[in-house]
């Protein structure tokens, strides 16, 4: 496949990193030649200074015969304008924008990007998929990682295994036996910094993270399994009131359950317009910082802390700040992967990655096969994907134990006529299933390969 990707920051570069590393004929184009420079010396890309929006640079780029562009570059109307050339000069056929404005996100408004007005295919919105992991985040404050699949029907949960966790030291064999009717399986497991999929012999230790995938009815019974307790957030302070914050705090006020949500942000302006939007939720014009401002926003009786400023730097240590000040729950958005391995250390509990979740939802759209939803793990180490079993799959119609998956893949649910179901060696994969496979991203390949639909993709 020939893909050319506008735009070589962060998003860029990881999916630049994710489609060259798969063999992928990958064209990375930034008006800014540093950063072209650092992808090209990288990864196993071409590169193009230049602006995207530009005909002549999509053409060196190799446009006229590209399968797809995904445009990622800083400015929305930079990546309106190349899908709308990729379409009337070089007829690529799909094509994906990052959109961060909301007026350009507004539901009314869609019919913008129809084939004869603007002609985009997918559009992505970072705040938008951030304030949905951050909500998600909230509602599994025990877990240090979430993901809904299976239309809201399971959820992928990372779990910090502590000393105390009563199925330490089990084989994981022997947990399907202690808890038959228990609707959950350990899909992956990252210990002493490297993630694998387990084998029914394998064990989990203290200190290890493991990924669970499991049918919401059975979460709070899975977390109470693996040592953890589980709490409705009633209290909320979230430090950060531009579109990430706002986004959730309005959420929040939507939601039949009652949260009592204040917000603190430091520029006046944004702080004004987000009191103006919010009806229920408190608004505090200050820096997140100041210890006597987090008293006064009643940190010592908050449930959690959600930090969503964007400095990463501001974000850790206001979370910081806030557990000593006695909030039992922190949350960091942290842009920086460098950064994360700070997070156990310095006592924040769980953490939002921007570029992550951006990555997640541009990959479903970049997976052959009839992928319905791609959530990429830590530093592109793993992806969990759902895809539809159509007949000309080669797992359609085998039992799982006779499919032949690479040692790094295993499956984690099936939903069979609408009912999720916990997968077993003589589970039959039929026609019209949706199955939900954790992989190592050097299995990914081959996975895509047993899903098979690379002719009615294009």
């Amino acid at each position: 496949m020939k893909v050319i990707i506008c735009g070589a920051g962060q998003v860029g570069w990881q999916i630049a990193r994710h489609l060259s590393g798969e063999r992928n004929d990958v064209t990375v184009v930034d008006n800014n030649p540093e950063l072209v420079r650092r992808a090209t010396e990288t990864l196993d890309v071409q590169g193009i200074a230049g602006f995207a929006s530009y005909p002549d640079v999509l053409s060196q780029a190799g446009a006229r015969d590209a399968d797809m562009i995904i445009a990622a570059t800083y400015s929305d109307e930079v990546n309106m304008v190349t899908c709308q050339v990729a379409h009337s000069v070089f007829s690529i056929p799909r094509k994906i924008a990052r959109l961060r404005s909301k007026s350009y996100l507004d539901a009314i408004y869609s019919d913008l990007y129809r084939r004869d007005h603007m002609p985009i295919d997918v559009v992505i919105s970072p705040e938008r998929e951030v304030a949905e992991a951050a909500l998600q985040r909230l509602s599994a404050p025990a877990a240090f990682d979430i993901e809904t699949f299976l239309d809201g029907q399971a959820q992928l949960l990372g779990i910090s295994i502590e000393a105390d966790c009563p199925v330490v030291n089990t084989p994981l064999r022997q947990l399907t036996d202690l808890f038959s009717t228990l609707r959950a399986v350990v899909v992956g497991i990252r210990r002493d910094g490297r993630l694998f999929a387990p084998e029914p012999g394998d064990q989990l230790f203290p200190h290890d993270d493991c990924y669970v995938f499991v049918v919401n009815e059975d979460v709070h019974r899975t977390l109470e399994i693996f040592g953890k307790t589980t709490k409705t957030q009633e209290r909320l302070v979230i430090v950060g009131g531009g579109n990430v914050g706002l986004a959730v705090a309005r959420t929040l006020e939507e939601k039949a359950q009652r949260v009592r949500s204040k917000v603190i942000e430091k520029n006046r302006k944004t702080a004004e317009k987000a009191a103006d939007a919010l009806e229920r939720t408190i608004v505090l014009n200050g820096d997140g910082l100041d210890s006597a401002l987090l008293a006064e926003a009643g940190i010592n009786r908050a449930d959690a802390i959600l930090c969503v400023t964007d400095d990463d730097k501001t974000n850790m240590l206001a979370a910081v700040r806030a557990k000593a000040q006695g909030c039992p729950m922190a949350i960091a958005l942290v842009n920086d992967p460098t950064l994360v391995p700070l997070m156990g250390p310095l006592g924040i509990d769980a953490y939002i990655n921007p570029r992550a979740t951006t990555v997640s939802s541009i990959l479903r759209h970049v997976r052959h096969g009839r992928v319905r939803g791609v959530y990429s793990i830590g530093d592109a180490e793993a992806e969990v994907i759902e895809a539809e079993v159509l007949s000309t799959s080669p797992i359609a119609g085998q039992i799982i134990r006779d499919i032949d998956f690479p040692e790094g893949v295993l499956v984690g649910g099936i939903l069979k006529n609408g009912v999720v179901k916990k997968p077993a060696g003589n589970t039959r994969v039929d026609e019209g299933d949706v199955i939900v496979i954790f992989s190592l991203t050097s299995d990914v390949p081959e996975v895509e390969r047993l899903l098979q639909v690379s002719i009615d993709y294009f």
